[in-house]
C-alpha cells in the first residue's frame, strides 16, 4: 500500500484533553445531582451521537433539551480550552510524516474555528493542508465534511489513511472508503477498539515504530 496522504482526528489523537472532558461533565453533572463520572467509565461509554453518551449519564431530554447541556458542557470544557497538551509525540511524528513527503490534514468533530485556534496556538500550521471541523457544537456532521474532503483531494482513496481514537472515526472512515488505524489512547477504551477488528496502536509512539516506520520510505 502507497499512502501518500494521512488525514488526522484531532480531540484524543493529537490533543490530549479527555481529562478535561471529564472534569467539564462532571461539573455538568453535579449540577444536575447526577452520578459523577470516572475515566474509565468515560472510556467505556464515550460514543457518537454524543447524545447517547449524555443519556447513559443519566440526561433526561424529555425534561431539558440536549442543548442545553451540550451548550453548558462546551462552555465549562473551553474554560480550559488552552490547557490541554499535545500528545507525547506529536510533532515529532507531524516533522516524520512530512520528511517523507506526505500531505497531512486535520478532520474533527471540533467546531472548526476552535480547531484552527488549536492548531495555531500549538505551532502547527505547517504541517497540513487542510484543517477541517464542523460547524456546530454538538459533534455531528464529521462524515459529510470528510466525504466531502475525500472527493476534493487529488488522491485516490487507497492512497489516504485515517487515524483517529473512537469507533466514530472508524466508521467515519469507512464512509470515505480510506484505511483506518485507531489509537487507543484518547476517548475510547482499548478493549472496545479492538472489538472493532480494526489495527490499533497503544499510543503514537508504537504507531510510528511499528507500523509507519515499515510503511514508509527511507530518504
Amino acid at each position: 500500500m502507497k499512502i501518500k496522504h494521512i488525514i488526522w482526528d484531532w480531540n484524543g489523537t493529537l490533543l490530549n484533553d479527555r481529562w478535561l472532558c471529564v472534569e467539564a461533565m462532571n461539573k455538568a453533572l453535579r449540577k444536575r445531582n447526577l452520578p459523577q463520572m470516572s475515566e474509565a467509565k468515560y472510556l467505556d461509554i464515550f460514543t457518537f451521537p454524543v447524545e447517547d453518551y449524555y443519556i447513559k449519564l443519566g440526561f433526561d431530554f424529555e425534561k431539558e433539551p440536549f442543548t442545553v447541556s451540550g451548550t453548558e458542557f462546551i462552555e465549562n470544557y473551553n474554560s480550559k480550552f488552552h490547557e490541554p497538551d499535545l500528545q507525547d509525540g506529536v510533532v515529532d511524528l507531524l516533522e516524520f510524516v512530512q520528511s517523507k513527503g506526505l500531505t497531512q490534514s486535520i478532520l474533527s468533530a471540533g467546531k472548526h474555528d476552535y480547531v484552527q485556534d488549536w492548531v495555531a496556538f500549538h505551532g502547527l500550521e505547517k504541517y497540513f493542508i487542510k484543517v477541517l471541523g464542523i460547524n456546530n457544537h454538538y459533534a455531528s456532521g464529521k462524515t459529510d465534511i470528510g466525504k466531502a474532503w475525500i472527493n476534493e483531494m487529488h488522491y485516490d482513496p487507497h492512497e489516504v489513511l485515517m487515524i483517529g481514537d473512537t469507533l466514530h472515526d472508524l466508521d467515519v472512515a469507512n464512509n470515505m472508503s480510506v484505511e483506518c488505524i485507531l489509537i487507543a489512547q484518547g476517548h475510547t477504551s482499548k478493549s472496545r477498539l479492538l472489538e472493532t477488528g480494526a489495527t490499533i496502536f497503544s499510543d503514537l509512539y508504537e504507531f510510528k515504530n511499528m507500523y509507519l516506520q515499515n510503511l514508509l520510505p527511507v530518504n
